[in-house]
């Protein structure tokens, strides 16, 4: 046996002395680590690139030798209870570590500059470490109590990262939320554990695979008994991947710095649930309708997050709402049975989406430079526009991740999703079209994303989803703090100079905090002025450094999933991965792929993803000068404005904007019910329980202090008291009670 099978179990622990150390320094030497905090960032990128070349040599091995390892060593053992921890490396397990660490070292190096000026730099850097070693335990776990323990402390990594800037109310606010969410599904994840646990008394995923498979083969089972068990392990996988209904925690989330929603709420902890659902497919495919429940969550999740993204103000929200789509694709997959489909997809998406919150983080970043540190206006991408020309390396790296999660070839994610397409056109026509529908969809919104936040509009009036008239929108007079209307926008001498009004009425003032261009920005036609501008600088090179490598992993990594023809014999690198996975009771075969029928596939989905980047470009790309000979004021070329399309415009946005009204059911049918509830059991317990003992002691007190007053501290007075007292009660009990009982 290979050595590095047999010293797997400190895949998981590598990372952990980051955290540890920083403590102990906090501790003992408080001054000297906080003036060294910088060095703290080398060792963690370090570690993680141990774990990573670790897991790639695992992979290689598991390629060339289809072999999995499995260690375990009890923990306790109890008559016929008995408890095991262990270790498990497979093919699931690799593809997961090697996501964890590869962008996890990228988002490491990436948050080192982003994160320089923030004073919680080591408290940053200690919470993302204990985080991998928490989701890397997580991943190689043998049974699903260490899945448990380690599930719960991912939950509590997420709580504290997304809370980082736990001073701000809007960010307490969101790690609380994310909290109670998942511990919904955390709990209905417990209450499955158990549940299998008492129908075949182990916790190992073989022993249930074999057991369960055998009683419902022999009827031996109550089926609805185990579908509820199956039901509740599922909702932990629904909460941890934002799937519907439980998705609400996930835009919140947002809250914490951005390399935080690139490596957790992005590629790691968002797949966890996708993780499960994989290592569990064996359980679930054997409990009848269980698989079609999930895939229709997977298609409800996928269909709901695209629209809610489509009128999404704030950057990292859109792309939140986004990655609830491609979560819900990934799920679609694995309720379809299609494996390989979903972990190719998680794959891609992981690399695609991390670069485009670190290309979000660096538009930010860029942002702050001119409004200074303000989420409300530097995440806004109603007040971005025009930025292609002064951070150009960050917008090619996002339109690279933009084109790839479309579904352009041959970008990644081209290749994972035309494989769930076409596999969901053999499950149900009807997922196939709403998962294509979707396709467009995304095409859309990511555009739309992409051009309000570096093309902008040049003096085009334009109306909004309310339709309401607003003012003419041009981004770059944005940035920065807001100022009465009747004051000048430009920076310009002239007192006369009109300014820009925009697309909410207000014009806002550059910071002089800018880098300050050599020649004008631009030139008004309208108003024949030249004026020098202040513009965003481009990030510092440690952050393009890490965009980079993840452009060539958005470019390239759809190699993987293609099959080729090696001395005659197909060739498929991640079925052969896939092969020794315990997930499956058999190898998972490698399928010969016909390419001609492939691309006659794949003519309709990217059809789809260029008709939405066309309905992008016709609504947001400023098209003044391709028509000023027209004299066109609008930058919508106007296809009716009848009262019918307005209203269902105006629908589509609202239905977005308020986040399909789902928070505001949670709200009136949960939140507000239970302060109700709770008021009425406060008032039950302040007015019942501690009333009636609180109400005897008050007629005792006060019956006590009139007493006194007419004894006037004689003992013959009280003596004539208490035999009155006495004779009455007598009375009561031998004449009246009779009477009446």
């Amino acid at each position: 046996m290979d050595y590095t099978y047999l010293y797997s179990w400190i895949i998981p622990l590598i990372p952990l002395p980051i955290p540890m150390l920083i403590g102990v320094g906090l501790i003992i030497f408080p001054m000297a680590t906080k003036n060294l905090r910088r060095l703290w960032s080398f060792p963690s990128i370090f570690l993680l690139n141990v774990v990573m070349l670790l897991s790639v040599y695992l992979s290689i091995q598991q390629i060339n030798q289809n072999s999995l390892y499995q260690y375990v060593w009890s923990w306790t053992i109890n008559n016929d209870f008995s408890l095991d921890f262990g270790y498990l490396i497979d093919s699931l397990a690799s593809i997961m570590v090697i996501l964890i660490s590869t962008v996890g070292i990228l988002v490491l190096f990436y948050s080192d500059n982003y994160m320089y000026h923030d004073q919680g730099y080591l408290r940053f850097f200690s919470y993302m470490s204990f985080f991998t070693t928490s989701m890397l335990g997580l991943v190689t776990s043998v049974n699903l109590i260490q899945i448990y323990i380690f599930w719960e402390l991912v939950g509590m990594c997420s709580y504290l990262l997304i809370g980082f800037w736990f001073t701000r109310p809007i960010a307490s606010n969101a790690c609380q939320k994310a909290f109670i969410t998942n511990r919904v599904g955390d709990f209905g994840l417990l209450l499955g554990i158990l549940g299998l646990y008492a129908i075949t008394g182990s916790f190992e995923f073989r022993d249930l695979f074999e057991i369960l498979n055998k009683l419902v083969s022999n009827n031996e089972v109550n089926l609805l008994f185990l579908t509820l068990c199956a039901l509740f392990l599922f909702t932990g996988a629904v909460a941890k991947s934002s799937q519907f209904p439980l998705h609400v925690w996930l835009p919140d989330a947002m809250e914490g710095p951005t390399p935080i929603s690139a490596l957790i709420h992005a590629a790691t902890m968002v797949a966890a649930g996708i993780f499960l659902v994989a290592r569990l497919l064996p359980l679930f495919i054997i409990i009848p309708h269980i698989m079609n429940f999930i895939s229709l969550i997977g298609i409800l999740t996928l269909l709901f997050g695209a629209t809610l993204s489509l009128a999404q103000k704030d950057l990292k929200r859109s792309l939140a709402y986004s990655t609830m789509s491609q979560l819900g694709y990934m799920m679609l997959a694995l309720g379809m049975g299609s494996y390989r489909a979903a972990l190719f997809h998680l794959i891609t998406h992981a690399y695609s989406k991390a670069l485009l919150f670190l290309g979000s983080g660096s538009i930010i970043h860029s942002m702050e430079a001119i409004v200074g540190y303000s989420p409300e206006k530097s995440q806004n991408m109603v007040l971005m526009g025009g930025l292609k020309k002064h951070i150009p390396i960050t917008k090619i790296s996002f339109l690279i991740g933009t084109l790839s999660l479309c579904g352009i070839p041959p970008l990644a994610c081209f290749w994972s999703k035309d494989e769930i397409l076409n596999d969901s056109w053999l499950y149900s026509p009807v997922f196939a079209i709403l998962a294509c529908f979707t396709a467009g969809l995304t095409a859309f919104y990511m555009f739309r994303i992409y051009l309000l936040t570096f093309e902008g509009h040049l003096n085009v009036h334009v109306k909004n989803y309310s339709g309401q008239k607003s003012g003419s929108c041009y981004s770059i007079s944005l940035w920065g703090k807001e100022i009465p209307k009747n004051k000048s926008l430009l920076l310009s001498t002239n007192s006369n100079e009109k300014g820009i009004l925009f697309f909410f009425n207000t014009t806002y003032q550059i910071f002089d905090n800018g880098k300050k261009m050599i020649h004008p920005f631009i030139s008004i036609p309208f108003f024949g002025i030249q004026n020098t501008f202040f513009y965003p600088p481009e990030s510092d090179s440690t952050m393009l450094f890490s965009m980079s490598i993840l452009v060539l992993f958005t470019c390239l990594v759809g190699i993987i999933g293609i099959p080729y023809n090696q001395s005659g014999i197909d060739f498929d690198l991640l079925s052969n991965l896939l092969n020794p996975s315990i997930n499956l009771l058999h190898p998972h075969p490698t399928n010969s792929m016909d390419w001609y029928e492939f691309f006659i596939n794949s003519i309709f989905s990217v059809s789809l993803a260029f008709f939405g980047i066309f309905i992008a470009f016709f609504l947001y790309k400023p098209i003044y000068s391709s028509f000023k000979n027209l004299n066109l004021q609008n930058s919508f070329v106007k296809v009716g404005n009848t009262a019918l399309l307005e209203k269902i415009i105006n629908l589509i946005y609202d239905w977005s904007y308020n986040r399909g009204y789902i928070d505001f059911f949670y709200q009136i049918s949960l939140t507000a019910g239970l302060r109700r509830f709770a008021e009425l059991t406060q008032f039950c317990d302040l007015r019942g329980i501690d009333g009636i003992p609180n109400t005897f002691g008050l007629i005792s007190f006060f019956g006590g202090e009139g007493i006194k007053y007419f004894g006037a501290g004689r003992i013959s007075s009280y003596l004539l008291f208490y035999l009155g007292f006495v004779l009455v009660f007598i009375f009561l009990l031998f004449y009246l009670f009779p009477l009446v009982f």
